[in-house]
């Protein structure tokens, strides 16, 4: 069976550590790396439940985006069970439960986090938007679509909560998108001739300006922009590694929930 640095190594063959930004903290974060792994569960992130799913599953390795730990701006300094950090950390280290985490280098990796953002919405003849990073993603549909109809297709598509936008009067045709937090390339995707930017974590005054930018914004959430990744790992591992039995987490998913008038 192959151990939890061979998995590792598969991982950032499919997503390079050079890819992740300065400030970032990824690959095998904790645990042996000389264990041997029968079973992998992957998520979005690592959360108690996750971490409860998987010792119930007898895991022996998490493979997830976001880090467990802190990224370098804000190390870890203590590791203590009266603290929500320290109790998840100290759960998974006596469960002999290891986690690798990929982050912003699957973001920018080919076939990586906005590769399948993008084959999530449909987006025809999809490629890199031209961001410094090569983060974003851009494609076109097949044919113009009115905003508020592309909105609840994404909706839809994400299998998201609910969907926040703003429009510029355009119908949706040249679409980039961004998943996670990506409102600093709202710019790069109006250079590029986008009609519409789908991403996450958009703020009240970006919306605001996005008439005057001349572009649709369309915020669907954080985990819902990210997540579609998921089965692309689980898919990835089982290829590298047939004798592994791998599966997306189950207890897993979006946390913010929206309120509807009437309801």
């Amino acid at each position: 069976m192959p151990t939890v640095r061979e998995i590792e190594q598969a991982l950032f063959d499919l997503a390079p550590r050079e890819g992740a930004m300065d400030w970032d903290n990824v690959g095998h974060l904790l645990g042996d790396p000389d264990r041997e792994v029968t079973k992998v569960c992957v998520a979005l992130d690592i959360t108690e439940a996750v971490a409860a799913e998987a010792i119930a599953q007898g895991c022996e390795l998490i493979v997830s985006h976001h880090p467990v730990m802190n990224c370098k701006w804000l190390p870890v300094q203590t590791v203590r069970s009266d603290t929500a950090q320290g109790h998840l950390l100290l759960r998974l280290l006596r469960s002999g439960v290891a986690a690798i985490c990929m982050h912003t280098n699957l973001d920018v990796a080919p076939g990586g986090v906005n590769d399948a953002f993008a084959a999530a919405l449909g987006l025809e003849d999809p490629g890199p938007l031209g961001d410094p990073e090569g983060l974003c993603r851009v494609g076109t549909l097949s044919s113009p679509t009115p905003l508020q109809d592309f909105a609840r297709k994404v909706c839809r598509d994400l299998h998201a909560n609910g969907v926040r936008y703003a429009g510029c009067g355009k119908p949706v045709r040249r679409v980039a998108v961004g998943g996670g937090a990506c409102s600093d390339y709202i710019r790069h995707a109006v250079a590029a001739g986008c009609d519409t930017f789908v991403t996450a974590d958009l703020s009240y005054h970006q919306f605001l300006d996005a008439e005057g930018m001349g572009v649709n914004l369309i915020d669907a959430g954080h985990f819902p922009t990210e997540n579609p990744v998921c089965a692309r790992l689980v898919s990835y591992l089982t290829d590298r590694f047939p004798e592994l039995a791998v599966f997306k987490s189950a207890s897993h998913r979006e946390v913010i929930q929206y309120c509807v008038e009437g309801e």
